[in-house]
């Protein structure tokens, strides 16, 4: 082999093998992280926080340790809306983690406040910014919802509005991409069928099925919430509705942990861990 055809295929290599290009990166399986309902002030009913905050740097200690691509809280940061103390705490602590690791925060009706009105909104926007986005993080593109503008529209309809259509957009925008959508909420739509009464827990039943609708025809397969403090999986069709356990107050068997989320193309694989439980390292498929 001559000298410069030696060089030619060293260059090869460090372009198209040794430096993955950024496509390849992306469809690379990760992980992520979700948690849910660090909600500070609950436990003691906002006579303190000491308990979430022992809670919430647990699972923020947890993730600078692990490295995921990203981290989600679904909602309910806070037990009262507009308290000063239990909003510095969760910042204070969500701060600690990576800065190389985003944070990406999903309102829950703690957090803005039911029945829901303009000014409570103005209000969440003011502390926390957008109550409904989209982000991307490599083969996945998350879309972000405020469930409440879905539990309860009536007082800020414009915004329930104008996030219904949103959603539409941003999801059958995705649909040409090749990138995997999941959904981010507070509210479960479900907890153990598509078709089950209205309740505290879930999204009414009028508005649940042509938002399932819209995730069948775009191949939507995972919507991730929380709320109910207390983990639930169910499906409808292909999609899964996964409904994940507190970092703060459990209300039923399920300790406060957080959910692991491995993503390897179109297939996910996730598990809850009790705080105390939360592996030292996650392996993802190579």
């Amino acid at each position: 082999m001559t000298w410069l055809r030696r060089v030619a295929l060293v260059a090869i290599c460090f372009f198209a093998a040794c430096r993955p290009a950024r496509l390849g990166d992306d469809r690379a399986p990760f992980f992520f992280i979700q948690m849910s309902d660090p909600q500070f002030g609950f436990i003691t009913a906002n006579a303190d926080f000491a308990r979430e905050t022992v809670n919430f740097e647990k699972a923020i200690a947890a993730a600078n340790r692990l490295k995921p691509a990203f981290v989600i809280v679904t909602g309910d940061l806070t037990h009262r809306q507009g308290d000063a103390a239990q909003i510095a705490e969760y910042r204070r602590i969500a701060a600690t983690l990576d800065r190389t690791i985003p944070l990406y925060n999903v309102p829950g009706n703690h957090d803005v406040a039911l029945p829901l009105t303009d000014s409570s909104l103005r209000a969440y926007h003011a502390v926390f910014g957008r109550d409904y986005y989209e982000f991307d993080a490599r083969a996945v593109h998350g879309i972000v919802l405020n469930s409440s503008l879905i539990k309860e529209p009536d007082k800020a309809r414009a915004q329930s509005d104008s996030q219904a259509a949103w959603v539409r957009a941003a999801i059958t925008a995705q649909r040409a991409t090749g990138k995997t959508v999941l959904v981010f909420q507070h509210h479960p739509w479900f907890l153990t069928r598509a078709d089950e009464a209205d309740q505290y827990y879930n999204l009414p039943i009028a508005t649940r099925q042509t938002y399932l609708d819209l995730f069948a025809r775009n191949g939507v397969t995972h919507v991730f919430a929380g709320h109910y403090h207390r983990n639930a999986l169910a499906t409808a069709g292909t999609l899964e509705m996964v409904t994940t356990g507190p970092v703060g107050k459990p209300m039923g068997a399920d300790s406060s942990g957080v959910r692991i989320v491995i993503v390897d193309g179109r297939r996910i694989v996730h598990r809850y861990y009790p705080l105390d439980s939360i592996p030292t390292r996650v392996d993802v498929p190579r």
